[in-house]
């Protein structure tokens, strides 16, 4: 009645909807790929776990005490050195001999006969069954008898290849299954292991899901046990669910990280990523496991690793051939490439050179229109021969950036402008000299009203044309200072003049002579403007003034 109970619970909650769960399979193969790195590290710490109990097993004075350690010896070997393993295993029945200990002595040779047949030596399982006399055994050495029993008929039942040996070995699988049942608790992992290939061969996908997925909920992650209840449960699962792909890789990663040598969750996830197209894992992961089984020393797992590892080195082998002729064609390409880039960068140079050319002739030029007011008759003929040029340099640098080209016909704008005035000037000169207002002439050149107002409108010029080029300038600047020290212009389309200095700055113009002449001050006022407004920067000070000539773009 309790197990009808149990296995009506087991159904009922199989068919409850199982909450939806994020499996991130790519962070547990990052996982497995740290641990296979760090392998060696794992492998250290087990084998030292051994050398402590072997030298343990070594100083044991009494026959009792020599056969436990031999046992947890075998026990630490079993899924490490099978050779090993079966050595102190061999240790333990003479030491139950000599202490003339049956059920010890039988209980290890079933040990034994088990690890043989796990490793294919099928012969020798069977002779050493058939020296076991089980009814002498109690319940846990009858278990392991079962255990091996059930699991050498299991394995002549699979590669045979007779259809009527195999029914045979199946149907003593099925009697040694039923007695072990009978012997061990319901509960333990042997029990739930042999269960859910009962239910896998029958089967009964909802109980097996069922009863999988509380196995594993009760088993602690990272052991060697939980990697055997996630492998187990990955056998009973629909395959190429994100579930089944997610408990096979925390299988691989649990026996990594145990040190486990005896690899099979790890083969099999190598055969399905080379499937998936993943090459240089699946690669990886091959190697590693025969790297395992070497070290384990099995022919079973050999034979099954074998023809795996050869499809996988094979497509790994032609993915990698494919991606050395990419290589070539990427080196190709880049060459080319390169090529092209440095036919562009001699064309900069040369475009740069025509530049520095340009640049030198509008310094000429500017210096020229600087010497207007002392050629003031040969003012019509020069301004001809200058629209001239300035209409050739217009030509030349309709690549040049905006800046450039803002400033230059604002420029030409304000030259124009001021001939106007210097000629208005010289009418006005030339009334008051016809009409003798010499006072009013020599008042008039006492005066700097007229330099101030020219000088404030050249500035009020250029705030206008660098606000309409780097709107945002203003903002972007005070975003650099701490709070105390931000500085707000005089209007909307004005600059003060810590901001119009820095803004000659975000134009290249640094040279604090240079800033000078055109604002006006003095070199050491323009100096101890700058410094002080660097003292201010939220940032280290000595790259204030790089962030600046990178504030803003042109609008």
């Amino acid at each position: 009645m309790k197990k009808l109970l149990l296995i009506a619970l087991l159904f009922l909650m199989a068919g409850q909807p199982i909450a939806a769960q994020e499996y991130d399979l790519e962070a547990v193969y990052r996982q497995i790929d740290e641990a296979i790195d760090q392998s060696p590290e794992y492998v250290a710490a087990h084998e030292k776990l051994i050398d402590e109990k072997r030298q343990q097993y070594q100083r044991a004075m009494t026959l009792e005490d020599k056969y436990l350690l031999a046992f947890g010896l075998y026990e630490q070997y079993k899924a490490f050195m099978n050779d090993s393993a079966l050595a102190y295993l061999q240790q333990c029945v003479e030491l139950a001999t000599q202490m003339k200990d049956d059920n010890r002595r039988d209980r290890c040779r079933s040990l034994m006969a088990f690890q043989c047949s796990t490793v294919g030596l099928y012969t020798e399982s069977a002779e050493i069954l058939q020296s076991i006399h089980p009814q002498h055994l109690d319940q846990t050495s009858l278990a392991d008898y079962y255990k091996a029993c059930m699991h050498v008929c299991g394995e002549l039942g699979y590669y045979t290849s007779l259809s009527s040996m195999r029914d045979h070995y199946y149907q003593l699988q099925k009697a040694y299954r039923d007695s072990l049942y009978a012997v061990i608790d319901h509960h333990s992992d042997e029990y739930l292991m042999n269960r859910l290939s009962e239910l896998r061969n029958e089967e009964n996908s909802q109980e097996a899901l069922a009863l999988s997925r509380q196995w594993i909920k009760h088993t602690t992650p990272d052991t060697h046990e939980y990697a055997i209840a996630c492998y187990y449960s990955w056998l009973v699962m629909p395959r190429g669910t994100d579930e089944a792909n997610y408990l096979l890789a925390q299988s691989a990663l649990s026996d990594v990280r145990n040190a486990v040598m005896d690899q099979a969750s790890l083969l099999a996830l190598a055969e399905k990523l080379n499937a998936d197209g993943d090459l240089e894992r699946s690669y990886k992961y091959i190697r590693f496991t025969w790297d395992c089984n070497t070290r384990f020393n099995t022919r079973m797992r050999s034979w099954q690793i074998t023809p795996i590892l050869n499809v996988i080195e094979n497509n790994y082998q032609k993915a990698m051939t494919h991606n050395t002729k990419m290589l070539w064609v990427s080196v190709i390409l880049v060459s080319v490439l390169a090529l092209l880039l440095l036919g562009v960068l001699l064309f900069l140079h040369r475009r740069n050179r025509q530049l520095a050319s340009t640049r030198n002739v509008l310094h000429q030029t500017n210096s020229q229109l600087v010497s207007l007011n002392a050629e003031l008759k040969d003012a019509n003929e020069q301004l001809s021969v200058k629209n001239e040029e300035f209409a050739v340099l217009n030509s030349q640098l309709s690549e040049s950036n905006r800046v450039k080209e803002e400033y230059i016909g604002r420029f030409m704008s304000l030259c124009s402008q001021y001939i106007d005035k210097i000629d208005d000037y010289r009418k006005m000169v030339n009334r008051k000299m016809k009409n003798k207002e010499l006072d009013d002439l020599f008042r008039l050149s006492k005066s700097s009203e007229l330099k101030e107002k020219e000088l404030e409108d050249l500035y009020q010029n250029f705030d206008s044309v660098f606000l309409h080029l780097f709107p945002n300038f203003v903002n972007d600047f005070n975003a650099l200072l701490q709070p105390d020290m931000r500085v707000q212009p005089k209007g909307e389309s004005r600059l003060t003049t810590e901001i119009r200095i820095f803004a000659l700055i975000r134009l290249g113009i640094e040279d604090s002579s240079k800033i000078a002449e055109f604002l006006h001050y003095s070199v050491n006022t323009i100096y101890n403007y700058r410094a002080r407004i660097k003292n201010g920067a939220l940032d280290n000070r000595e790259s204030f003034e790089r962030r600046v000539k990178q504030l803003g773009l042109i609008q």
